[in-house]
């Protein structure tokens, strides 16, 4: 894809952009492997739904941008084997040069290729992953075939029995309901949208298999135990899906 690839920086933070003002991934140059943007924290909660370790296993990411979410999985889920999918070599380039990622090695693999043909390529040979994280924009923060039906379903048949899938939607300018209508489509039942955060970004999670179902205290623990071994403090979103009445008799199910 041919379109500009800028870096700017302001208060410590620098930011990529893909040749207009929407941020497509920041890092604090002080902490180059926190997740800087609230949205990428709360990719993360998945953390959350299930027992760490050994889940996950594998996890599929959908989208460089920056490398936040490479990173923090590459530096704290060392157990686990990521796959990374960018459609353009040239924003692996430009994170590594100014975002500090990792090259490749057992536990890290790059691949550079359309992410709806992968998933649909993968889906076809029977590959399976325990997390698939999604989020991916084009200068003009369109998701493009990354958020169609066809995608989703190749998503949920691509997840094992404990899998989850996390995506990021942007409605800012237009919404995202109807790409929540066609996420509960492919995943009929299981799927939980996170309260918007103030970017306009809000974090949808899906399931397959095993059913989610962890009380506020169980869940509090978990957020207590990451930020101890992490760093990243998810105890503001169990707050906030407090407050969205997501919570059933004080437990969340998915």
């Amino acid at each position: 894809m041919d379109h500009p690839i800028d870096v700017s920086e302001a208060a410590g933070v620098r930011y990529l952009h893909f040749g207009s003002d929407w941020v497509q991934g920041a890092m604090r140059i002080a902490r180059p492997y926190s997740l800087e943007l609230a949205y990428t924290r709360e990719m993360m909660a998945g953390l959350l739904l299930r027992e760490r370790e050994p889940w996950p296993e594998t996890l599929l990411l959908i989208g460089l941008g920056a490398g936040s979410l490479t990173k923090f999985a590459w530096r704290h889920l060392p157990h686990c084997k990521v796959t990374v999918v960018e459609i353009n070599p040239r924003v692996a380039a430009m994170a590594r040069q100014c975002f500090k990622l990792p090259e490749a090695g057992p536990h890290l693999d790059y691949r550079f290729e359309d992410g709806a043909r992968f998933v649909a390529r993968a889906r076809e040979a029977g590959e399976r992953y325990d997390w698939i994280l999604v989020d991916s924009f084009d200068p003009q923060a369109r998701a493009g075939a990354l958020d169609r039906q066809p995608f989703y379903r190749d998503c949920a048949a691509l997840l094992g029995p404990r899998g989850l899938l996390g995506v990021n939607f942007l409605g800012r300018s237009r919404g995202f309901g109807a790409s929540v209508a066609r996420l509960e489509e492919a995943f009929p039942g299981r799927t939980l949208v996170f309260p918007s955060c103030d970017s306009g970004n809000a974090i949808a999670f899906a399931a397959v298999g095993e059913r989610v179902d962890g009380s506020q205290e169980e869940l509090k623990e978990r957020a207590q135990a990451l930020k101890k071994d992490t760093g990243l403090n998810l105890l503001p979103t169990l707050a906030r899906l407090e407050q969205a009445g997501h919570f059933q008799g004080r437990r969340l199910v998915l």
